[in-house]
């Protein structure tokens, strides 16, 4: 019997981006779930007040994950989960020509699939990269929320997070998480 390795590389890589997604999305319908169980006791010097509302993360804005198999990516958010094409276009620029960039949507959610620029194809990962999986979440003002993980160590990778109203950081577990304080 002849076991073809290259394909089952390829099974393997692709059953852990799963299991990975999998996990991204309990993380994030838990932590939305336990976020309802919050209380408005918080202590206000935890996050500055804008006005009598605390600055915070008010939604899922979407998720991006980077596309290694287009077909079987495809086959997965569409047919089986049931998300519907809602856009994709070609990228054109710098660092970005010839990336496709998938819209799919459920519902309120919305999930971005991207298939790399052509010259990038072998550098998956880190921020300032176009081609990482991430996760943006929506909030009702970023300065104060992004002061505070700058005062707790966290890089950001826009400096000018409080006028472009976006950054990204990574998390403790390694995770990209986005903020966007656009609607």
């Amino acid at each position: 019997m002849k076991v073809d390795y290259n394909h089952s590389t390829k099974n393997h890589e692709l059953q852990r981006l799963i299991c990975k997604t999998c996990l991204f999305i309990a993380f994030v319908l838990t932590s939305t779930y336990y976020g309802f169980a919050q209380t408005s006791d918080s202590s206000p010097s935890e996050i500055e007040m804008i006005g009598s509302e605390k600055a915070r993360v008010t939604g899922l804005k979407y998720i991006s994950v980077h596309v290694l198999e287009l077909e079987k990516t495809l086959k997965l958010y569409r047919e089986i989960l049931g998300f519907k094409m809602a856009d994709a276009e070609v990228l054109h620029g710098p660092g970005l020509e010839g990336m496709l960039v998938m819209k799919l949507k459920a519902d309120d959610l919305t999930i971005g699939l991207s298939l790399t620029a052509p010259e990038f194809i072998d550098t998956i990962g880190p921020i300032g990269n176009t081609n990482h999986n991430h996760f943006m979440l929506k909030v009702n003002d970023i300065a104060p929320i992004g002061d505070i993980l700058k005062e707790e160590g966290y890089e950001l990778e826009n400096e000018n997070y409080a006028r472009d109203k976006y950054t990204f950081f990574v998390g403790p577990n390694g995770e990209i998480i986005g903020l966007s304080g656009w609607d």
